[in-house]
């Protein structure tokens, strides 16, 4: 195995660890405050950027994952 491959390895494993960090402190009961869940997207967002450059699927799970956890949720409001 080249050196090239090997660090693209140990980055992948290092973003790997990152992302399951991330999803750990995505729990609703962790992240409460609107500055917790503001910081919380920046790092989802600085997280996918690294994961987009990625080969490894696991690190595209994460990222979508992630994803998903900090869409806003929307709410149906009927008024008439």
């Amino acid at each position: 195995m080249s050196d090239v491959a090997k660090i693209d390895r140990m980055l992948d494993e290092t973003l790997v660890n990152l992302g399951a960090m991330v999803l750990r402190l995505s729990d609703p009961a962790i992240t409460r405050t609107t500055d917790e869940h503001w910081a919380l997207a920046k790092s989802v967002r600085q997280y996918a950027r690294c994961a987009d450059r990625s080969l490894d699927p696991r690190v595209h799970r994460l990222r979508d994952e992630l994803e998903k956890r900090v869409e806003p949720r929307l709410r149906l409001v009927w008024s008439q």
